[in-house]
């Protein structure tokens, strides 16, 4: 089920799960503390969902970000534990979608998780754009430190996701903070890497469907000292959370996390003494005319994601 607002529609497509290390997921957390939310395997590996973000709006058909993609070899998959319960395209495909109508792409950053999708094998086994009509929106600095990173993140990035797009002059490049279709705005957030970028989309009425990308990947994440040791700036990550969390509660924002398998959008709300934690969304009980306001009903649990 999806979510509409006005004439805004969103739906979060599904990449399927994979599965990183749970001490990585959550830096210096005790494991003690982070497995209560996120039970790991016999590798010490969670659960993350791909979930990317479908924006139907009468000027565009976007998609913010790509999930994993099918360019992977054997024993990545199993490294990584990806399992594509569903893809992209099936996902869409369950829409009455193709990839043909999507006009708009934008990836928050060019990690393999986040990007992977970005192009698909043709029949002549050459790599193309997955969304052939789509043009690619990224910070122009996020593409060009891909291009060169630093030994620190070079193995998040693979130049298959995004020399096919570059090649067919398919990137929009964006410096810094940008409509870039009407009610929708990239952000640069820094602190998981230099040039990240969040989506904020402010639909019909004024409601804020907010995309976090890996500023805030799962629910669990939310307390403000839960930071990934993937994260290249966890201290200015956590003042950046420190700001957008109270804002993100106090304005009502929809909040999406892309890699929650389990809570893939929903509310924040404060708790007291300056917490906040995640208020699950029920798609089927939030459609909505333009200037109405949003209510996510009851608490749910997780499982009603």
């Amino acid at each position: 089920m999806g979510l509409t607002i006005g004439d805004f529609r969103f739906d979060i497509i599904s990449d399927g799960t994979f599965r990183l290390d749970g001490g990585a997921m959550f830096g210096v957390v005790p494991r003690v503390l982070w497995e209560k939310v996120m039970p790991p395997d016999d590798r010490h590996r969670i659960v993350l969902g791909l979930n990317t973000l479908l924006v139907r709006t009468p000027h565009d058909t976007i998609l913010v970000d790509t999930g994993i993609g099918s360019n992977w070899q054997a024993k990545h998959i199993e490294m990584y534990g990806i399992a594509h319960e569903t893809t992209v395209p099936d996902s869409l495909a369950a829409l009455g979608l193709a990839p043909q109508d999507i006009t708009l792409v934008i990836n928050t950053h060019l990690h393999f998780d986040h990007a992977g999708g970005n192009t698909c094998r043709a029949a002549d086994g050459q790599l193309c754009p997955t969304f052939p009509r789509a043009r690619y929106v990224v910070q122009r600095a996020e593409y060009e430190h891909a291009r060169n990173p630093h030994e620190r993140d070079r193995a998040s990035y693979r130049p298959e996701d995004w020399e096919p797009i570059a090649a067919a002059g398919k990137f929009i490049f964006i410096e810094g903070e940008a409509e870039v279709s009407p009610g929708v705005w990239v952000i640069p957030v820094r602190g998981h890497n230099d040039f990240l970028q969040c989506v904020r989309v402010v639909a019909p009425g004024g409601q804020t469907v907010f995309f976090w990308a890996d500023i805030l990947p799962t629910t669990a994440h939310i307390p403000f000292a839960w930071v990934m040791g993937y994260d290249l700036y966890p201290v200015e990550l956590l003042e950046n959370k420190k700001r957008l969390i109270p804002q993100a509660a106090a304005e009502g924002w929809i909040n999406v996390f892309e890699h929650d398998h389990y809570c893939p959008w929903g509310y924040i709300v404060a708790t007291g003494d300056g917490k906040y934690a995640a208020r699950p969304l029920c798609p089927s009980a939030v459609e909505t005319d333009a200037g109405e306001p949003v209510d996510a009903g009851a608490e749910m649990s997780l499982s009603g994601c």
